[in-house]
């Protein structure tokens, strides 16, 4: 399953770090459920679509890629990403929402750090230095979509 973990990991990458972006800036701004479902929904649909359209034409252009290349990165990009949202999804639906908030974040770096283990050892680099890398960068789009939406809320009274 993970032989060539570059067919999905920028779709799983991308789930994870958007949709614990927009589950810790919805909540600041406007802490709805129904706010964050519906975006974690358009995410899933239209944001997914145009990024694996995007990896798609990026596969098709490099020289060395085949078009049956290019369509299994693109499938693979979308499968990933859906299923990695739809878990975030499911959180926010089946807990109360200051809990969905926290295992939100929790499952997504726990997925993060996985993968970013993955990419090491296949990359025969330092486990520790790229989980801490990626975990760093992840937390700061939490923290800045975290305080944006705060900002929004009280910028606009919401």
């Amino acid at each position: 399953m993970f032989e060539d973990i570059s067919r999905f990991s920028f779709g799983v990458t991308a789930a994870i770090t958007t949709s614990m972006a927009i589950i810790t800036g919805l909540d600041a701004a406007s802490n709805s459920r129904l706010a964050i479902l519906s975006a974690l929904l358009i995410i899933a649909i239209a944001d997914n679509m145009s990024d694996s359209l995007g990896i798609h034409i990026y596969r098709e252009s490099q020289i060395t890629g085949t078009a049956t290349d290019a369509r299994i990165h693109t499938v693979t990009n979308f499968l990933a990403r859906f299923a990695v949202t739809m878990v975030f999804i499911a959180l926010v639906v089946a807990l109360p929402l200051e809990y969905s908030v926290i295992m939100s974040v929790a499952f997504g770096l726990s997925l993060l750090t996985f993968l970013s283990y993955r990419i090491a050892l296949k990359r025969e680099t330092n486990p520790y230095k790229e989980i801490l890398q990626h975990l760093a960068i992840a937390i700061v789009v939490i923290t800045i979509s975290h305080f944006v939406g705060q900002w929004i809320s009280m910028a606009f009274n919401l």
